[in-house]
């Protein structure tokens, strides 16, 4: 599984600066990661950060640069997202999970740290649940419950999806449609509706969702995703996994949260003595990038008291 060096114009200044871009091939299909070795000898596993649905490792923008600091850090693109391949496949958190869980095993090469943001956290949880040999430690930034699977997909797309799956046959229509979606003023006005910080909204981060839809294949795996997750086998159950918690987990939540609503977290806490739950005042679904120095500072603090 060979990796090659690669610039995108998509990477934003910060993490091309801080840190590398790299292409790595995955079963055929070619997925995007980007790494920096960190500062040399230090007693934290290396960090894999894996985004929300609709994003790609861009989102981390205002984290990575800060987190390699202190340690190795990864992020990586999952199938279908960001400058990953948009693959004609059935898409679903055992998909992702054994992504990750192999990109673990052959780049990364030793157990890590994982974190995850809402649909990333379910692939985290996930790839914890298969392989708990390889993560030490798994931090989640909201967890979406898979029995509200509107929650699997950010807010501002999960009613455009419910439209979509009565137009994926009809690909004028989805052609029509996905064109709208693209947009950034629509882009803009959906990102507005999930932040609570507003100057966070810039054009890096419209830039961020809105370059990868020009990819080949973008609008077919709309299609895909959005048919992937109406199925009952699109995820294991989050509650089974929580209870069979192996490693310590971190569970961040913004009490503001938009999307998946704090009081989706009410009992989670209960299923492990594993898992602490932190609630987060007057941050919403995004809180990473909304507060990015109280979220990095929290992060490695909670890593390096375990």
């Amino acid at each position: 599984m060979a990796t090659s060096p690669t610039l995108l114009s998509s990477l934003p200044s910060t993490l091309s600066q801080a840190g590398y871009q790299r292409f790595w091939h995955w079963r055929g299909w070619r997925v995007r990661y980007w790494f920096h070795p960190g500062p040399g000898d230090v007693d934290l596993p290396p960090l894999l950060l894996i985004h929300g649905f609709g994003a790609n490792l861009n989102q981390w923008r205002h984290n990575l640069p800060a987190l390699s600091q202190v340690a190795p850090v990864y992020a990586i693109d999952l199938l279908g997202f960001g400058d990953s391949e948009k693959a004609a496949t059935l898409y679903g958190a055992e998909l992702w999970a054994a992504q990750v869980a192999d990109f673990i095993q052959h780049v990364i090469g030793q157990p890590v740290a994982l974190v995850g943001h809402s649909l990333g956290a379910l692939v985290a949880l996930t790839v914890t649940h298969n392989h708990s040999d390889w993560v030490k430690q798994l931090a989640l930034i909201t967890l979406p419950l898979e029995g509200n699977r509107e929650d699997l997909v950010a807010g501002w797309i999960a009613a455009l999806a419910l439209r979509v799956e009565s137009l994926v046959a009809n690909p004028l229509l989805m052609r029509s449609l996905f064109t709208l979606v693209r947009r950034p003023s629509f882009l803009r006005r959906a990102l507005a509706g999930i932040y609570t910080v507003a100057d966070r909204v810039d054009d890096d981060l419209v830039n961020l969702f809105a370059l990868p839809t020009g990819d080949r294949g973008a609008a077919r795996t709309l299609c895909y995703l959005v048919r992937s997750r109406t199925s009952p086998s699109f995820s294991p159950s989050v509650k089974d996994m929580l209870t069979t918690l192996a490693v310590p987990t971190l569970l961040l939540w913004g009490d503001q949260d938009r999307v998946v609503p704090i009081a989706q977290s009410k009992g989670l806490a209960d299923l492990s003595p594993l898992l602490t739950l932190e609630v987060l005042p007057e941050v919403g679904h995004c809180l990473y990038d909304e507060t990015d120095a109280d979220f990095n500072q929290r992060l490695l603090a909670w890593l390096q008291r375990i």
